[in-house]
């Protein structure tokens, strides 16, 4: 079965709504999907327009079976979203207050972030990724992954960066690990959550691959 990977353009309502599904089954208990569907949807439909971020969505046979939203400049994606639909998600997000007022803190930390995780290297960060489990371990997410690299220019950007739950998450940090992903740090959020960062330079496949067979000899 060939898998297609596209950008999604604003427009295609349909695609964020299947993408803000998978985004709830692929994320059962994390913040972002107490935030709820119509938050999401907003949030994906931000990645599309603004012009530094974008948002992939891998096809089978026409339907969507995953995606990846990046953004070269997550600082201009928050402004952007702040400016634009500052009172959209709000109104998706009441429920949420309504169920957990903490959560309010929450979602401010989470727009400031960026403007906290300033470098002085221009990179493209790996935002989000989710594959339906009905495809799980079919080879989506690294299809997704590729694409990405492939999109980046590294003459531009020093690096792809993402960041991941160190604790009771294995199988994800195996998987950035088997696509060339190598852990720059681990810190600790706000929250206490033990978190691991991880970054994806230009050759790095070369580079392990040529260890790798110096191993072997």
């Amino acid at each position: 079965m060939v898998t297609v990977i596209r950008k999604v353009a604003p427009k295609e309502i349909d695609v964020l709504d299947n993408i803000a599904d998978i985004h709830l089954q692929a994320f059962e208990g994390f913040f972002l999907t107490f935030m709820g569907k119509g938050f999401l949807k907003q949030m994906y439909r931000s990645y599309c327009e603004e012009q530094s971020s974008g948002l992939l969505a891998a096809e089978e046979d026409g339907n969507l079976v995953g995606f990846l939203a990046y953004s070269g400049d997550m600082s201009a994606l928050y402004k952007y979203m702040i400016k634009k639909r500052v009172l959209i998600f709000a109104w998706f997000s009441l429920g949420a207050f309504l169920r957990k007022p903490a959560v309010f803190m929450r979602l401010l930390c989470a727009f400031l972030k960026p403007g906290e995780s300033n470098r002085k290297e221009t990179y493209m960060e790996l935002a989000s990724i989710g594959v339906s489990p009905a495809v799980k371990s079919k080879g989506i997410g690294t299809k997704l992954v590729e694409e990405l690299k492939q999109m980046t220019d590294f003459g531009t950007y020093a690096y792809i960066t993402l960041e991941t739950d160190a604790n009771n998450n294995e199988a994800v940090n195996k998987f950035y690990q088997k696509n060339g992903f190598r852990l720059e740090r681990e810190f600790m959020t706000r929250e206490g959550r033990r978190m691991n960062e991880y970054r994806y330079r230009e050759g790095t496949e070369m580079e392990l691959s040529v260890s790798s067979q110096q191993y072997q000899t």
